[in-house]
């Protein structure tokens, strides 16, 4: 990512967690975001060693305060994990934090020997993790219609409807007044408008999500869970907690819709959200998760999963198409890990249920052309992208601009949905009540394959999805 798309990131997401001091990573690079001062552990034995291992570590080599090292907070939580405190998080600014990595340094021969890792940064989870003002939401004109438009139904609903499970921001006060939506429900978004009126930032996600899946899958019986509703941020102990809380709550799903995740540098997932997979892996659970904006090929979690033994049938990652089906879209990670794509790049869903116009401020975009290079014109400036997430002080005037109901948005958050629809209506249509045996009977009657670079995907293209034509290349001035 540039280097002020990740300062462009860090601001917004320390402006949802004002609470939680936050550093920059790996050390000096832009990856991404953890808290300040803190690491994590698995609960018990290991804690402890990690614990002494780092105290040792900071009193022999001056590396840091010893007599700082304390556990944070109570054990037993069901993410199996605790906090660490390190070092005083108030000190130095966000280009990262010494005292964590001298604490990670100081468990390598330790983690050596035991052949597994037992520390980790408290990484930051989020729904747009590269800040990219593309992946705001544009407003429609007021006779559009949803793209992928919604599917034809036959026949009633049976009491052995695909259950989906979303989870991201929470839904709108008045989803139910957009139809498709009428078998939905779920927790409520929080703080949905700001004092003036205006939209706050991401509100409407997860309804706009749950809306593609309800396009796809008009049978589907959908949930949504709220567990991102602080503008789509969670510190990564938290997360795994979250995780378990929502599919507690009603009960295992058949699908799981995750929009979310981070890097961490790692190959070996998240340790914050390790119990929670080892419990995935033992569900009939599918979990389809979004493969993150960062456009590189870095494993991005919790969908990078897919990639690793033991989990190749519980985790499904998705990329996200161009708007016209041809490759992927330029903000789209891919890799190896990345096995399938579908369409994110201007899709139009219900961003609310409302039918009375609501306000939502944008600043003006600086970005010219493609920020990675591609040729054709950039999401962000589709059809004139403004974006919260530009620099601060800019002296451009802030737009208002005013939602009816439906939207269009771009991101792999929004692939996800769509792959997750296609699943639950091959379980429909097959009679196939195993979500995981529906996934691979899905990839393996794929007749689109698509090419990112360099590699041949298989490319899930629901019967009602309309391409968009990508427009040419913007001229700099």
């Amino acid at each position: 990512m540039p280097p002020q798309r990740f300062r462009e990131q860090f601001r917004q997401i320390q402006r949802s967690m004002p609470d939680v001091p936050l550093a920059m990573g790996p050390d000096d690079a832009g990856e991404f975001l953890y808290e300040k001062g803190v690491v994590l552990a698995r609960e018990g034995e290991e804690a402890q060693v990690v614990e002494d291992t780092v105290r040792g570590h900071f009193r022999t080599f001056a590396a840091g305060a010893p007599d700082r090292v304390r556990r944070l907070g109570p054990a037993g939580g069901r993410s199996g994990v605790v906090r660490i405190q390190v070092s005083d998080p108030g000190e130095g600014d966000a280009a990262g934090d010494p005292a964590v990595a001298g604490a990670l340094r100081s468990l390598a021969a330790v983690e050596g020997r035991a052949g597994r890792r037992m520390v980790s940064r408290n990484h930051v989870v989020h729904i747009a993790v590269n800040a990219c003002p593309g992946d705001e939401p544009v407003p429609v004109a007021r006779d559009a219609r949803p793209n992928p438009a919604v599917a034809g139904t036959e026949g009633e609903p049976g009491e052995d409807a695909a259950r989906v499970l979303v989870v991201d921001t929470g839904l709108m006060h008045d989803y139910r007044q957009y139809p498709p939506l009428a078998r939905t429900h779920g927790d409520a978004q929080v703080a949905e408008c700001d004092g003036d009126g205006v939209l706050q930032q991401y509100c409407g996600h997860g309804t706009f999500i749950a809306g593609l899946v309800a396009a796809v899958a008009p049978h589907t019986d959908i949930t949504v869970s709220g567990a991102l509703n602080d503008a789509g941020a969670v510190l990564e102990h938290e997360f795994g907690e979250k995780l378990f809380d929502a599919v507690e709550a009603g009960g295992w799903p058949d699908v799981l819709s995750l929009s979310a995740g981070t890097t961490n540098g790692r190959t070996d997932g998240l340790l914050g959200v390790d119990a929670f997979m080892r419990e995935l892996r033992r569900q009939r659970t599918l979990l389809v998760a979004a493969a993150g904006n960062n456009a590189g090929a870095t494993p991005f979690w919790p969908a990078a999963y897919a990639d690793l033994p033991g989990y190749e049938d519980a985790v499904l990652s998705v990329g996200a198409l161009r708007a016209d089906g041809e490759s992927g879209a330029c903000f789209s990670n891919h890799g190896g890990w990345v096995k399938a794509y579908a369409p994110g790049e201007r899709l139009t869903s219900a961003l609310t249920g409302f039918r009375t116009p609501v306000p939502y401020i944008y600043q003006h975009s600086t970005y010219d052309t493609c920020r990675y290079g591609f040729s054709y014109a950039c999401t962000c400036h589709h059809p004139r992208h403004t974006g919260v997430l530009s620099e601060d002080g800019g002296s451009a005037k802030p737009d208002q601009v005013m939602f009816e109901g439906l939207a269009q948005w771009s991101g792999t958050s929004f692939a996800t949905p769509v792959a997750v629809g296609m699943i639950a209506s091959r379980m429909a249509a097959a009679g196939e009540r195993d979500p995981r045996a529906a996934r691979r009977q899905l990839l393996d009657a794929v007749d689109e394959f698509v090419e990112v670079r360099g590699a041949h995907k298989p490319a899930l293209l629901p019967p009602t999805w309309s391409p968009v034509r990508v427009p040419a290349p913007t001229a700099r001035p």
